[in-house]
């Protein structure tokens, strides 16, 4: 359904939901998603518990909700990259997706740790958002393969690459991608996501270096092949 097709009702239940969105990402921000409380949000709305409750059913829907917006957003952004034909014919390549998750994170660093930081307890995702998350492998695997370059005949595999041969059910969405390829996937989604979690998190504070430079030269390392 369109929004121009929604009813007056949709469109304002739309428009709770939205504002009760916005509320959780501020508290979210001030005391962490563990702390999420849907009364204390409805106090702030001027609003009941119980008549919050029909716009979002308990503490996890509404958390599914931010997750699943915040895992969109960067599926999205890793789709719509562009590295000025290196990826090939509408593919981005591995440099300008280190560009497009940097950015994101530094965006909201709270979405980015409540997807990628401490798991909430008690909080388990849904399917569709395992879902999501694999459409963002699926655009980094086509970008790994792209940049190969083939193992040279007769060289000896890394031990890691033998093991990925056997365990690749999180690469399912391209089951004849090399070993070689599975594990530059890793090995990008790992680093980056490493240096990233340790900058958001104040951890180079004090270092006297600069995380962006870090950052850049973790990429290379993985791009310069």
């Amino acid at each position: 359904m369109t929004g121009s097709t929604k009813t007056p009702r949709e469109r304002y239940r739309q428009q709770v939901r939205e504002e009760v969105k916005e509320k959780a990402w501020q508290q979210i921000a001030g005391s962490g998603a563990s702390a999420l409380s849907l009364n204390a949000i409805a106090k702030q709305m001027g609003m009941s518990g119980p008549a919050l409750y029909r716009y979002f059913a308990n503490r996890d829907e509404l958390i599914t909700e931010l997750i699943r917006d915040a895992y969109r957003s960067l599926a999205d952004a890793f789709i719509a990259a562009g590295d000025g034909g290196k990826g090939g014919a509408g593919r981005p390549g591995l440099g300008a997706l280190a560009k497009v998750l940097r950015r994101w994170a530094l965006e909201d660093p709270h979405r980015y740790f409540l997807v990628y930081g401490t798991p909430v307890p008690g909080y388990h995702a849904p399917q569709d958002i395992t879902a999501i998350a694999s459409e963002m492998m699926s655009v980094l695997l086509d970008a790994c393969a792209a940049a190969g370059p083939d193992p040279a005949p007769g060289a000896e595999p890394h031990a890691f690459e033998g093991h990925l041969a056997g365990h690749r059910e999180w690469a399912a969405s391209h089951p004849d991608a090399p070993p070689p390829a599975l594990r530059l996937a890793l090995a990008f989604w790992t680093r980056l996501h490493g240096v990233l979690s340790l900058e958001l998190a104040g951890h180079f504070t004090g270092m006297g270096l600069d995380p962006a430079l870090l950052f850049e030269a973790e990429v290379d390392s993985l791009t310069t092949r």
